[in-house]
Order: C-alpha cells, then sequence, then structure tokens
C-alpha cells in the first residue's frame, strides 16, 4: 500500500510540491546566488534576481517594504532593515514551498497534522535584567551577518570568519540565546573549513542561504529573548521510533522521534524530545554518548528498545517534549517496527512553527515494508524508487549501509533535499547471519554491543575523562 501512496508523491522534479513550486524556488536559486557573489557586487542579471523576489510579493501586505529593501540593496544601500526584510521575504517563499511539500507528504500518507495556534494575546518583550547586553550582543550578530552578505560567500576569507567568535562566545554566555549560539558557531565553522572559498569548485549554496536568513530572523531582538509560548504538559506512554543524531564540531544533539499516547486516551500524537551538549572536534563515534549520561532514562530507552512513561513533561506546540529525566521512567519492550506498523497510521502530527517551514527541515516517520534494494542502495517500491540517504547514518550507531541494503523493513525520516525525496533509516529489519534481527541507530546508547567498536570507544571514552578532569581543574581554581 506504501508503494502506492508514494508513487504520486516521488514523481516531477520538484517533488510535486504543487503549481508554483518551481517558479518559488527558481527565485530562490537566483537570490540565493546574489549572495554567492555579494550583495556589494550586483550584477544586472543578480540585481534583477533581488528585485524578482520582492516582486512575488507585491500583493501582499509585505510588497511595500520588501520592494523598498530591494531597490535600496540594488541600488547600494544596504542597512539592517533593508536586509532583514528580504530575509523575511526569503523565508517566507521557503515556507510556501515547504508547505505544499508538506500537505502533499499528508496527502500520500493519510495524516493529519495539527495546525499552528494564533499567537497569545501578549506575547512579551525582551526586558528586565540583562536585556540590553543581549541587544548589544543580537546587534553584533546582524553586523557580522550583514559583512557576509555584502562580501559574498567568494569573497569570505579567515579574518571574516574569525570575527565571529567573540560573537558566538557573548552568545554561548547567555543561555536564551544559546540556541543562536550554535547555529552561528556551526555556520562559521562551515565557512572557515572551506577556505579559500573564492576557488572552490562546488558550495552548498542553499543551506548557506538557510542558515544565514535563519541566523538573521532569529538575531532580531525578541525572538529568543521574549516571552516564550505556553506549553502544556502531557503524562502518558512514549514508544519510540527512533533517533536522529544531529553533530557538529563542538555540538551534538540526539533527536528521538516517537508516538506519545496520552494517558487519558486521546488521540495518539507525533512528538520528538532532544538532548544537546557541547563537546569538541576530537570526540566522535560512540563516545558521543558519554557527553549525555545524565539523560539515563533517554539512553535506556534507546539501547534496551523499551517504552518510558512520562508524568506532567511540558510539551511545546511544535511537538517537541522539554525532556526531563525525573518526570520519566523506563517501561516495557517496544519495537520500533511493531510501534510504527501499529501506531503511525493514526498519529497526529505536529504542527510547524515558522521559522522552522523550509523544505529542508521536513523529516517525517515512516514505516517502509516489501521494498527491493536497488544498485545504488535505493529502494524500489514495486516501480517507484525511494532514495536512501545512508550518508545521515550516525558513527555512534552499529546501523550501516551493509544493514540497510540487507533489510526487508525500514523506520525512517522522509526528508525532501536536492529537489527529491529521500529516506533517512533509523531502524530496520534485516537477516544477519540467517537471523532475522532488528537494528537501530540507538542501540548503542549505553555503549556498543560490538567488540572492535567497543576497544575503540574505551580510547575515544579516555578523552572524554580527561576534558572533564581538566574543565574540573579550572572552575575549581
Amino acid at each position: 500500500m506504501l508503494a502506492v501512496q508514494l508513487a504520486a508523491l516521488l514523481g516531477g522534479d520538484s517533488g510535486n510540491a504543487g503549481e508554483g513550486a518551481e517558479e518559488a524556488l527558481a527565485l530562490l536559486d537566483g537570490f540565493d546566488d546574489a549572495l554567492v557573489h555579494g550583495l556589494a557586487r550586483l550584477a544586472d542579471e543578480r540585481a534583477d534576481a533581488v528585485t524578482a523576489l520582492a516582486a512575488a510579493f507585491a500583493a501582499t501586505p509585505l510588497g511595500d517594504r520588501l520592494a523598498e529593501a530591494a531597490d535600496a540593496v540594488v541600488s547600494g544601500s544596504i542597512t539592517q532593515e533593508h536586509l532583514t526584510a528580504l530575509a523575511g521575504g526569503r523565508v517566507a517563499l521557503s515556507g510556501a514551498v515547504h508547505d505544499a511539500l508538506l500537505e502533499g507528504l499528508d496527502t500520500a500518507l493519510g495524516r493529519e497534522r495539527a495546525e499552528w495556534p494564533p499567537a497569545p494575546d501578549d506575547p512579551g518583550t525582551a526586558g528586565g535584567v540583562g536585556a540590553q547586553p543581549a541587544g548589544n550582543v543580537l546587534g553584533g550578530v546582524r553586523s557580522w551577518l550583514r559583512e557576509l552578505a555584502i562580501t559574498g560567500w567568494r569573497g569570505v576569507d579567515h579574518d571574516l570568519v574569525s570575527a565571529a567568535d567573540q560573537v558566538v562566545e557573548a552568545l554561548l554566555a547567555a543561555p536564551d540565546l544559546r540556541r543562536l549560539a550554535v547555529l552561528l558557531d556551526g555556520f562559521a565553522a562551515e565557512l572557515r573549513a572551506s577556505c579559500p572559498i573564492g576557488s572552490a569548485d562546488h558550495l552548498p549554496v542553499r543551506r548557506w542561504a538557510d542558515l544565514w536568513t535563519r541566523a538573521l530572523l532569529l538575531a532580531q531582538d525578541g525572538v529568543l529573548t521574549g516571552e516564550p509560548r505556553p506549553a502544556t504538559t502531557v503524562s502518558g506512554r512514549l514508544l519510540v521510533l527512533g533517533v536522529d543524531v544531529h553533530e557538529h564540531g563542538t555540538a551534538v544533539q540526539f533527536q528521538m522521534h516517537a508516538v506519545l499516547e496520552p494517558a487519558d486516551g486521546g488521540r495518539p500524537r507525533l512528538v520528538r524530545t532532544s538532548v544537546t551538549v557541547a563537546k569538541v572536534d576530537t570526540i566522535v563515534g560512540p563516545a558521543l554518548w558519554k557527553l549525555t549520561q545524565r539523560h539515563k532514562v533517554l539512553l535506556s530507552a534507546l539501547a534496551d528498545r523499551r517504552s518510558v512513561e512520562i508524568a506532567d513533561m511540558p510539551l511545546l506546540d511544535s511537538g517537541d517534549l522539554v525532556w526531563d529525566d525525573d518526570r520519566a521512567f523506563v517501561s516495557k519492550p517496544a519495537d520500533p517496527l511493531a510501534t510504527a506498523r501499529l501506531c503511525l497510521p493514526g498519529a497526529l502530527a505536529p504542527a510547524v512553527p515558522p521559522l522552522d517551514r523550509v523544505p529542508v527541515r521536513i523529516a517525517e516517520p515512516v514505516l517502509v515494508e516489501g521494498y527491493k534494494v536497488t544498485g545504488d542502495g535505493s529502494f524500489d517500491l514495486g516501480g517507484t524508487v525511494l532514495a536512501v540517504d545512508a550518508e545521515r547514518l550516525p558513527d555512534c550507531g552499529p546501523l550501516t549501509p551493509k544493514l540497510v541494503a540487507a533489510s526487508s523493513a525500514c523506520v525512517g525520516l522522509v526528508r525532501w533535499d536536492g529537489g527529491r525525496w529521500t529516506l533517512q533509516p533509523l531502524a530496520v529489519q534485516a537477516k544477519v547471519k540467517r537471523e532475522t534481527v532488528v537494528v537501530a541507530t540507538g542501540d548503542w546508547a549505553l555503549g556498543p554491543t560490538d567488540p572492535k567498536a567497543a576497544k575503540a570507544e574505551a580510547r575515544a571514552a579516555d578523552a572524554v575523562t580527561v576534558l572533564r578532569e581538566r574543565a574540573g581543574r579550572l572552575l575549581r581554581r
């Protein structure tokens, strides 16, 4: 049945995002190309691309403001206000494509999605103790991002990238701004690793434009430092589908996807929960789990494949649980494939926050069965081919491309990237030495079970212990 459901979704050059999607993506490509070469050096074609982006909003409330911003940038007057307006237009256009893609995916899967609730009557403003320092830091972020836009990716050098270091350090000192700090730190690290960019053959143009846009909008006063949206509290049983690992040199996030069965007997819901820790670039592979040892309930649920009972845990409108080990305990065994078979079809999907409405951020859990693996590792669903993104498999778990290729069933995340739908495996059912086994990305959360991996992890874990001891000494001084 899934092959039939996905057949229409997987066809088409733009992922069947609907009428106007290709035109919207072309507008994004034009603006992103202007960022490659810098807004200070706009040739006629790139100036037209900036103007075209603004013109797409002519009939909307943003029309006048975007037209003014585009005219100013084309004429060489590049202010923070103009860049913010263009970034807002870009994210709105990207959001429209995201919504069309997600609607097509939900339709194919028969999945119902919650609506994003309206803003509270009194959203609150940034204020109180520390508001002014936060404003100063955010001003520094906007200034650095403005220099990037003026210079363009081709003009970035080590001096410009290094200018972000002081800003990131200041952001990390403010708890409310650490989300932006991690984003900016990772963005700067990618730019630094690519220097000298001017001679590079290939650039991740869409990705860097997405990161620049998101950082600029998050750096606006009140976005992160204002009063947060109220969270509800939920109780019930969490059935784990799998864990997605997001890693760069100085941070790692473990994002668990699950189905929540409310204690009051309400409709099951798709939820996520994430734990994020700082790291150094020498800590990689299975040693990453050592950094999250205080989340023992979460780690046990992943490693032992068990359900989790939660009590009064905060749940955001985005479907994200604010994880608290003290409000959870490990319960009965729960196989991720069985959970997907039984619970995914009727689960309510969460709404998507406005700033998260970017096509590349789509990550919807699905179960795929009855496929044949092609020569390039894709899944042939009876004539419809679904590409498998094996590059997203984390090094800290036992799931490998070889196991995926030998699988007969897979729980994964459907994503849209590079103009096509792909599947990121989280857990598979496969035959190993004539025995059918289930292998998941979180199986090594309490330590690797493979002897070779355990030996390598032991060596790496020594580095974690040494670094913690050195940090403790510094704090005691």
